[in-house]
């Protein structure tokens, strides 16, 4: 099921009752609008059958023309009422939709790091995407239908029995096998909706995750894997939807046979009590017109109430984002120092396995530390300790000998910065992705920050900082994407620096000229750098070693290649393979 949390029943209520309550005068309207329609709506059958009586009782022409004319007055004033109503209902919606979406992204931008990370994207995507858009179908479309077809039906049936009360006894012969099958739709259809959304979420995922992959998987040829894995998730999915499919089936072929039995039982007993002449045949006419009426909102009430299960199955979804805890504010509003001291700390994704083993670490301020070490021994998320995105199980992670979880997230990020070989570009212009690190830097400050990080690209667009860029204008390579993050990073100015393979994505000569060009920058900074180029270990002041989860060396470059080590060993073999050979 899913990652993230799903709210609750009554929650889902309560959040549904304050979008109303936001807009109570826009749903007043709404609803009297309609209400109105409704009203007019009831005419034209009683007027059909005043013309049948009066015509049976000897009216001429005249009388016809003139009530057949009213019927038109009042089809026209319930069409011209509706799509007012109508107008009024979608501005409400549009309105509520944009309140719940701003709402969606307040509530994704305060969640931890660490739980965004575990959802996946495949969850929050879904979650941002489909989720609200069935949610704002829901609020746009189908309340304001469930309540006006709610309302229509009970002055269609009003009407009937103002007619006569056996009439109107007589029209409700199909609720109780309504009734019967909706209460059993609606007992299972919430939980199978909702079975519906996690697996599309899973499947989104398992997507997404192999597309970013791709090259990872045809280097390791794990594609039939991949494939595998896919078509499983796509298999849950379908069986999902197969469910649902299933409940909509019975539901709608019930309701759908329910239809023409009060029509039937109105026109039999109708015709046994106007021979009795307790009724005249207008009024048994009137009667048939109105359920026949009823059929067409009953109709949009019944298959809503399908819809409104999906959209309250992802109303749900939606408002669980806000059920995560927003990270906490932080105990200490600042730190004595920027000394950054690990002692003693274990880590655990799962509990029992930790991949930490009592790291101790000593970083000095200003100091340029190298973390090197094999593929999974622990190097990102040991950076995730120290930048705060994670807390050790066990020891302590602090800065100037305050805990760094204990800072306040606003002043923890603005001293320590993290910075991986994921990157973003955002549709905008390159000034509008450079503010959102410095959002008081002058173009000035900008373009230098550019020239910093070697992004010589720069000089090439054709409206220089109002160039837009991202999906739909000037798209950017992996490489000037990753210069564009480290420009940001730059403007940011922080006293820590924590880069994951930052350049990762850079070729090596580029990698290089940026490493350095950051290096000069950088000069005064604490920098500790997750390296897998081993250039970067021997410009650093220190290397680390780590291997499964424990510092085995730490020292100069010079000093661990003397001692003959683990580091020696990567130093050698990275050496001999790098083109080039010792110029590297």
């Amino acid at each position: 099921m899913s990652r993230l949390p799903v709210a609750d029943r009554r929650a889902v209520r309560r959040a549904l009752r304050e979008l109303i309550v936001r807009d109570r005068r826009a749903v007043l309207v709404v609803l009297a609008l309609h209400g109105a329609a409704a009203i007019a709506g009831l005419a034209p059958p009683w007027l059909l059958g005043t013309i049948i009586d009066r015509v049976t009782a000897g009216a001429g022409a005249a009388t016809v023309d003139r009530l057949a004319l009213a019927i038109c007055g009042c089809v026209l004033t319930q069409a011209l009422l509706s799509r007012y109503a109508q107008y009024a209902g979608h501005r409400f919606g549009e309105r509520a939709v944009a309140h719940l979406r701003e709402e969606f992204v307040r509530r994704t931008l305060g969640l931890p790091v660490s739980v965004v990370e575990r959802a996946g994207s495949g969850e929050l995507a879904v979650r941002s995407s489909i989720d609200v858009s069935t949610v704002g179908t829901t609020v746009r479309d189908v309340v304001p239908t469930i309540v006006i077809a709610s309302l229509q039906l009970t002055l269609l049936f009003g009407a009937i029995f103002l007619l006569h009360p056996l009439l109107g006894l007589v029209a409700l012969a199909a609720l109780p096998s309504i009734w019967a099958v909706t209460r059993w739709y609606l007992r299972r259809a919430s939980s199978a909706y909702l079975a519906e959304g996690a697996a599309a979420a899973e499947l989104t995922e398992t997507l997404t995750a192999t597309a970013e992959g791709a090259r990872t998987v045809e280097a390791l040829r794990i594609a039939d894997d991949r494939i595998r894995h896919g078509t499983a998730r796509i298999a849950r999915l379908w069986a999902t939807r197969r469910a649902t499919l299933a409940l909509r089936t019975v539901f709608f072929t019930v309701v759908e046979a329910s239809y023409p039995l009060p029509v039937a039982a109105v026109l039999l007993v109708g015709g046994y009590l106007f021979s009795r002449g307790m009724v005249s045949l207008g009024a048994v006419a009137a009667a048939a017109l109105y359920l026949q009426q009823a059929i067409e909102p009953l109709d949009r009430l019944l298959q809503w109430t399908e819809q409104a299960q999906r959209g309250l199955a992802s109303f749900a979804r939606v408002l669980g984002v806000g059920l995560v805890a927003s990270e906490p504010p932080g105990t200490a509003a600042t730190s004595r120092g920027d000394r950054l001291v690990v002692r003693g700390a274990r880590f655990a994704y799962a509990a029992g396995h930790d991949v930490l083993h009592g790291i101790d670490l000593d970083v000095r301020p200003g100091e340029r530390l190298a973390v090197v070490g094999p593929s999974g021994a622990g190097k990102s998320t040991l950076a995730r300790l120290l930048a705060g995105i994670d807390a050790p199980r066990q020891g302590v992670v602090s800065i100037g000998g305050c805990p760094v979880t204990d800072l306040d997230p606003a002043e923890r990020r603005r001293r320590i910065a993290l910075v991986t070989q994921e990157h973003h570009v955002f549709i905008g212009s390159v000034r509008d992705n450079l503010a959102f690190a410095a959002p008081d830097a002058s173009d000035d400050e900008m373009r230098s920050a550019l020239r910093t990080v070697g992004a010589d690209w720069y000089a090439e667009l054709p409206d220089g900082l109002d160039t837009p860029i991202g999906d739909g204008a000037r798209q950017l390579g992996a490489a000037e994407a990753q210069q564009l993050a480290l420009a940001r990073l730059v403007l940011a100015d922080p006293h820590t620096l924590i880069l994951d393979e930052a350049t990762a994505a850079l070729d090596p000569t580029t990698a290089r000229r940026t490493e350095r060009a950051l290096a000069a920058v950088l000069t005064g900074r604490t920098v500790i750098a997750i390296a897998h180029r081993l250039n970067t270990a021997h410009d650093a002041d220190r290397v680390a070693v780590l291997s499964d989860g424990r510092i085995t060396e730490i020292g100069s470059h010079h000093e661990l290649v003397r001692a003959d080590g683990a580091y020696a060993a990567l130093w050698r073999s990275w050496h001999a393979e790098a083109p080039g050979g010792a110029t590297r």
